[in-house]
C-alpha cells in the first residue's frame, strides 16, 4: 500500500500544508503503510524545502525510516516506513 499527498491545492497556505503533512504520515502509521509519496511540485523548490524541514522535525522524523528524493522527478518524494 502506498498513499500519496498532493500539495498543489494548498501550495502557499502554510497552516493547511503542515495539516497534510502531519495527516499523512498518521494515517501512514495508522494503517503501517511502508511508503508515502509528497508531491510538492517543481516550481522554485521552496515548497519542497518547507516539507523537508518538516520532515526533519524531530517528532515527525522518529516516526519514519528514510527519506528518498526522486531522482527521475525534482517535484516528489518519498517516505519509507519500517514496520517490525
Amino acid at each position: 500500500m502506498k498513499l500519496k499527498l498532493d500539495l498543489h491545492d494548498v501550495y502557499n497556505r502554510g497552516g493547511e500544508i503542515d495539516r497534510a503533512l502531519r495527516a499523512i504520515i498518521d494515517e501512514a502509521v495508522a494503517k503501517r503503510a511502508p511508503l508515502v509519496e509528497i508531491i510538492p511540485g517543481e516550481g522554485s523548490g521552496q515548497l519542497k524545502k518547507r516539507v523537508l524541514r518538516f520532515l526533519d522535525r524531530k517528532d515527525t522524523k522518529a516516526l519514519y525510516h528514510r527519506v528518498e528524493k526522486d531522482s527521475d522527478n525534482f517535484g516528489r518524494l518519498f517516505v519509507h516506513f519500517r514496520w517490525k
